[in-house]
């Protein structure tokens, strides 16, 4: 199941547990986890792309180290909030994770890469660095507003 419907997300969850938060590059894809609680995410490995499969079985890898009930996804929306190409990308991929078997929240990431950034910047991260965790941690970003959400 893919939503972007918090309620129904909550809803094809089996109760509460570690959710893994994806931010999808064209060359990675950051992830992060949550803990059980939903209280914080974290961010995690980095998956360098290469064939689908590849990436799917990767992810697949990361999601069975941390018995992980659900996915939330990086939905990359324009400013105004309609969809771009890469919200049709990311769409594709979500889709042809499905059948991992967890459910799915595709979650706005308008802002996530550029606050990440930002504050690695205002906490004095090389670019050499920033650009080697950038996208685990706009993962962790998106997965703690999704997470915040779930708990309201």
């Amino acid at each position: 199941m893919i939503t972007t419907d918090i309620p129904q997300f909550l809803a094809a969850l089996p109760g509460a547990g570690v959710l893994i938060g994806l931010d999808l590059g064209s060359k990675t894809i950051g992830t992060a986890f949550c803990d059980a609680g939903w209280t914080f995410a974290t961010p995690s490995d980095l998956i360098k792309r290469s064939k689908f499969s590849k990436d799917k079985a990767a992810l697949a890898a990361a999601i069975a180290t941390r018995q992980t009930k659900g996915i939330v996804i990086g939905l990359p929306l324009n400013l105004d909030g309609s969809e771009s190409p890469r919200s049709q990308s990311t769409r594709a991929f979500a889709k042809n994770i499905e059948e991992i078997g967890l459910p799915i929240l595709l979650w706005d990431e308008r802002w996530s890469t550029q606050a990440v950034e930002r504050a690695m910047i205002a906490a004095d991260v090389s670019r050499a660095q920033r650009a080697e965790r950038i996208d685990s941690a706009a993962a962790a970003f998106i997965l703690q507003g999704a997470i915040d959400a779930l708990v309201r």
